[in-house]
């Protein structure tokens, strides 16, 4: 062994020795500090896992890292009114049982704000948490395959908290599980399996997000009434994903989104006898395979306003009568062959979809790996000059916008 080494592996014992009294050190100073107080941590590197049980402030300056055992979580918090600040976190356990995370937060009326989490099974756990602020922190998971990650963020059964400004990476979800009025602004993710999972939480407020990389963008399972704005959803590329998808998520407004380069760009589902309605306006939807695929319900929905572009197929049904109550008013659509001489930007007659070849993937599943193929584009081509099968309607737009 040459001198070098022997001086590392004596530092590295010296190290070992001193976790002990560096993780009793922090405990105890959180455990000194007065109910409501601040504890501004020198910088340094400090032992978790820690738990804070009182009101009070803890701010770590962006020089205080606390790094976990590699089990269980590394900073838990078991009060209300609790400020985390500045805190670099690492180092969780690997146990989805137990949801081990960077930071599990219990309590009401917090701020965990501009922290970094790295190397953790789950970021911020929020666990039957009301009227909190979580904003300006960066949350990267652990390197492991993305069906075994935990969720950059997870909400149960929490209400009436704001999500801002968050950077998210390498994780499975954004998780929001039972908890309704909450406010998700101004988010960035990337490299995650659903960019956001929504289910049980109605009367979201989902803003000016940017998610790209996942398998879905941002799917909303049995959760009515959300505002989606302003949010740019691109490259959810699985087979199965969307950018957007609604299941039995009635009366929500999906406005001003970006949504680009996914495999579906908004994909509706709905039993039959489904009676709520989106409004869906001012959207982009562009370089999607298909733009719009609506599945198993008539419909009712309203699609005012909104720009398709470039999609290799704009609508898709999954069977006649599949999104035939759908309203279409003012829509800009790249293929739109008609003409508008009295120029007041819109066309002169109505734009219509109608299958032709399309049908055969759409009643065929298996074929659907020859969709958009030489031979099924040349089947297409014929079908329109000489139909032989009568094409099925899918959409009516009385305005087509020109521009």
């Amino acid at each position: 062994m040459n001198g070098n080494s022997a001086v590392r592996l004596g530092l590295a014992l010296l190290a070992c020795l001193a976790l002990p009294a560096l993780a009793a050190s922090l405990q105890s100073q959180i455990d000194a500090t007065p109910a409501g107080g601040t504890l501004r941590l020198a910088p340094g590197s400090y032992v978790g896992p820690v738990t804070i049980n009182k009101p009070m402030t803890l701010d770590g300056g962006g020089k205080a890292l606390i790094f976990g055992s590699g089990k269980g979580t590394v900073l838990s918090v078991a009060a209300s009114g609790v400020t985390l600040r500045g805190l670099r976190l690492t180092g969780s356990g690997e146990s989805h049982d137990s949801i081990d995370a960077g930071i599990l937060v219990e309590g009401d009326d917090h701020h965990i704000e501009d922290n970094v989490i790295e190397d953790v099974l789950f970021g911020i756990h929020l666990k039957q948490v009301n009227r909190s602020r979580i904003s300006g922190n960066r949350v990267t998971g652990k390197k492991l395959e993305q069906g075994m990650r935990g969720d950059a963020i997870r909400l149960w059964n929490s209400r009436n908290n704001l999500i801002e400004g968050n950077r998210f990476t390498r994780a499975r979800d954004l998780t929001f599980a039972n908890s309704p009025d909450n406010r998700i602004v101004g988010n960035r993710f990337d490299d995650g399996r659903y960019g956001m999972h929504i289910i049980f939480s109605p009367r979201l407020l989902v803003e000016n997000n940017h998610l790209s990389n996942t398998g879905t963008g941002i799917i909303i399972l049995y959760s009515p009434e959300l505002v989606l704005r302003g949010n740019h959803v691109a490259h959810a590329l699985t087979a199965g994903g969307a950018g957007i998808v609604f299941k039995e998520s009635n009366d929500a407004l999906v406005e001003n989104n970006a949504v680009l380069h996914c495999s579906v760009g908004l994909k509706v589902d709905a039993p039959p006898e489904s009676v709520g309605t989106l409004t869906v306006r001012g959207n982009r939807f562009a370089h999607n395979i298909i733009g719009l695929f609506f599945y198993g319900e008539e419909g009712g929905h309203r699609f005012f306003d909104n720009r398709f572009e470039n999609n290799l197929t704009t609508v898709a049904i999954s069977a006649p009568g599949a999104g035939s109550a759908n309203v279409w008013r003012g829509n800009y659509w790249d293929e739109y062959q008609g003409f508008d001489r009295n120029g007041d930007g819109y066309g002169d007659t109505p734009h219509e979809v109608y299958l032709f070849a399309d049908r055969i993937w759409m009643d065929t599943p298996i074929t659907t790996f020859f969709r958009n193929s030489p031979v099924l584009e040349m089947l297409d081509f014929l079908e329109r000059l000489a139909p032989f099968s009568t094409p099925h309607r899918v959409l009516q737009d009385t305005q087509p916008r020109m521009k």
